[in-house]
């Protein structure tokens, strides 16, 4: 047996068809609609963009940074082991050797701190994307006692250097001298420039090989291993079954340790927005609220009838749950299109819209990413419907209550 039979069926879809005596009623009834349509649509298309952010961030931060390190007190000393040691794993995709430090790179007048990675330019693409970021010159152009530097596009802007310009890097490291206390130079030659799309790294990263990044800065060890895994969200996983394999004087940090905080913020600002857009679908329903309390004070002499004809006030309950329900499932259902079409194509219509208006909505120059991403879930699709049709569901519980406690009497009275 279905919850409602085809009579209380039928008069509530007569409800919602028929065109009303009073204009202002299906005035509201379309406005409730329409607002519900808005309302899902705005929530599918803002949860799609910030997936498309989340995920394009997770891309480029994990793209240069790493799934997970392997590190050891005072530098890895027996990397080549370790790395034969790992390198059976079935979810490892690559593992890299790096040197990490800090420095300042400087050209006449012109001084930038920045982030020093020493790498071996063969092993680093297993897991970097950086040589495929590189907009002049090549990973591989990078070798050892060559004393040559790769850099990020921002950062070579700011220091004014074209390939083959000399910039000299000072370590924070000193020489002591018969002369006195000197800063350690050393003189690069840019081959090459690389942009990810995070200013992060294009602003404050310089790429040299390792060899002679322990060289300029007098250590005999890499400072760890950079991991690639084929799932980044088994990174976790993956890295305490490695560091089950390792000694204990090894550290293996995952990705979700190292940017905890930042992923946790956006996870944080997406179920925030989740909640504040849902409001306007809690709005819309609020009008259905208004729609069905003016239909029940329309329809009093209908319901008086059907009362007098032997309908029950549980059926006069549930014609009006059904007709205030068609109204949020239409509403819904085109959100849902709307939603789904525009979160679709939202990557070619910013664009297109910015070159008409002339502006950059999301300037590179402040935001992470200047494009605006989109990554549509249908789970996202679906919770968002589920919803918002319980939402427009409970909207109508309190004017069909109201119409089920009609007296056919009271009613009639006057008519």
């Amino acid at each position: 047996m279905t919850m409602y039979n085809s009579f209380e069926t039928m008069i509530g879809l007569r409800y919602v068809r028929a065109r009303r005596r009073n204009h202002f009623i299906s005035f509201i009834s379309m406005s409730s609609m329409i607002g519900v349509a808005l309302g899902v649509m705005a929530l599918i298309t803002v949860i799609s963009v910030m997936n498309g952010f989340e995920k394009e961030l997770k891309d480029r931060i994990l793209g240069m940074a790493s799934h997970a390190v392997i590190e050891e007190l005072n530098g890895l000393k027996d990397w080549q082991l370790v790395i034969n040691n790992i390198k059976d794993h079935p979810e490892i995709v690559g593992a890299a050797p790096y040197f990490h430090a800090e420095g300042m790179l400087t050209k006449d007048k012109i001084v930038n701190g920045v982030i020093i990675r020493g790498i071996l330019p063969h092993e680093e693409k297993n897991v970097a994307i950086v040589a495929e970021k590189m907009i002049e010159g090549d990973l591989n152009d990078l070798k050892s006692t060559e004393f040559n530097i790769i850099l990020g596009s921002e950062l070579a802007r700011k220091l004014n250097l074209k390939i083959g310009d000399k910039v000299t890097l000072v370590a924070p490291q000193v020489n002591f001298t018969p002369a006195g206390i000197l800063p350690r130079l050393k003189r690069f030659t840019l081959i090459g420039i690389f942009e990810v799309g995070m200013h992060e790294f294009d602003s404050g990263l310089a790429l040299i090989h390792m060899n002679d990044a322990l060289r300029l800065f007098r250590k005999s060890n890499p400072t760890g291993i950079r991991l690639k895994t084929n799932n980044i969200l088994k990174a976790p996983t993956i890295s305490r079954e490695i560091a089950s394999q390792l000694s204990s004087k090894y550290w293996v940090i995952d990705w979700t340790q190292r940017h905890s905080n930042f992923f946790r913020a956006l996870k944080t600002e997406k179920t925030v927005m989740f909640v504040i857009l849902t409001l306007i679908v809690a709005v819309a329903a609020f009008n259905i609220i208004s729609t069905l309390v003016m239909a029940v004070s329309d329809k009093q002499s209908d319901i008086a009838v059907l009362r007098t004809l032997g309908a029950s006030p549980k059926s006069i309950l549930k014609i009006f749950i059904i007709q205030g329900t068609i109204i949020g499932a239409i509403g819904i259902l085109l959100g849902v299109i709307g939603g789904v079409w525009l979160a679709s194509n939202i990557e070619t219509l910013v664009p297109a819209l910015e070159n008409i208006l002339g502006y950059k909505f999301l300037s590179p120059d402040v935001y992470y990413i200047s494009d605006l991403p989109s990554d549509m879930h249908w789970s996202d699709v679906i919770l968002i419907s589920v919803v918002s049709f319980v939402l427009c569901l409970l909207a109508t519980i309190y004017p069909a209550f109201r119409a089920a406690n009609t007296l056919p009497a009271e009613a009639l009275r006057y008519e």
